[in-house]
């Protein structure tokens, strides 16, 4: 009986890398002024950020309803093989609970097995990444859910945001904040916190968020025998420069890296990188 993995847009896995990784990627919806999109599908990254700048308004995303997971889930039941769904926190979105309606709606659901990440972008698609490799290494379904669980309150998330415009935009900061902010080069940091995406702190230019971050991995050291993986909106340059210097000072040999995608991107805009790893503790 094979094992079929399934995943939300939110963890920001591409089309080719969930192709190459054999995993089922659905896409959330994302709403301009001018429309619905599906993420991923009529609107790439490079679309949504292009189109974010031009926009009055912040976009949003909406949650999956059951219908949704359903279309989804009961064909991959009615192959007789066993399911994991890795989904986007639900702290953050209505969505896993959507899906743990559908999950009573579907024929075979003793064979479908839901994750709620409690979790988002390069965190979310990190548990994904280790179910891959337990999948491939030949876990079953239930080892797959057992090792996730036991790791997903060690991922640590930590991003760096480098405009204040769509936190202004959003009311998240006031308008004499961001002007003030923007000024003196001040970058949000912010972190998933049970599930949630809070601002911890603030950083002003780049050594200082390097600084920053080998503080935070003092706090909670790095599980080396688990992916890390980095991110960046619009700033791979930046994100690399970073990357090279966090996994010289911490030891790390290999990583991974993606682009963040509208749910981190819609608050945040262009510019914020950041990574994702498993902490010891």
């Amino acid at each position: 009986m094979a094992i079929e993995i399934i995943t939300d847009s939110t963890s920001d896995l591409t089309a080719q890398e969930a192709r190459e990784r054999n995993v089922h990627l659905i896409p959330m919806r994302v709403i301009f002024e001018d429309g619905v999109y599906q993420d991923g599908v009529d609107l790439d990254k490079e679309t949504f950020y292009t189109k974010q700048a031009e926009a009055k308004i912040l976009p949003k995303t909406t949650q999956l309803n059951p219908q949704e997971y359903c279309d989804v889930f009961q064909p991959l039941l009615d192959t007789g093989n066993e399911v994991v769904a890795i989904l986007l926190s639900s702290k953050l979105s209505g969505s896993y609970q959507s899906a743990c309606v559908a999950a009573g709606m579907v024929e075979g659901a003793e064979r479908l097995h839901l994750v709620d990440s409690l979790n988002v972008t390069i965190g979310e698609g990190l548990l994904v990444r280790e179910a891959v490799r337990l999948r491939d290494a030949g876990a079953t379904a239930a080892e797959i859910v057992d090792h996730l669980e036991q790791l997903r309150p060690r991922v640590r998330f930590l991003a760096f945001v480098g405009t204040l415009k769509y936190l202004k935009m959003g009311g998240r900061v006031s308008a004499s904040a961001a002007a003030l902010g923007t000024m003196l080069g001040i970058s949000p940091v912010v972190a998933i916190v049970d599930g949630e995406v809070r601002s911890v702190g603030k950083v002003r230019g780049k050594a200082k968020a390097l600084d920053y971050t080998l503080d935070f991995a003092a706090a909670y050291p790095v599980d080396s025998r688990c992916p890390v993986v980095f991110g960046h909106s619009r700033c791979q340059e930046a994100m690399e420069e970073y990357a090279r210097k966090v996994t010289a000072a911490l030891g790390i040999h290999t990583y991974e890296w993606d682009e963040l995608g509208a749910v981190i991107g819609t608050h945040a805009g262009p510019g914020c990188w950041g990574m994702a790893y498993v902490g010891l503790k």
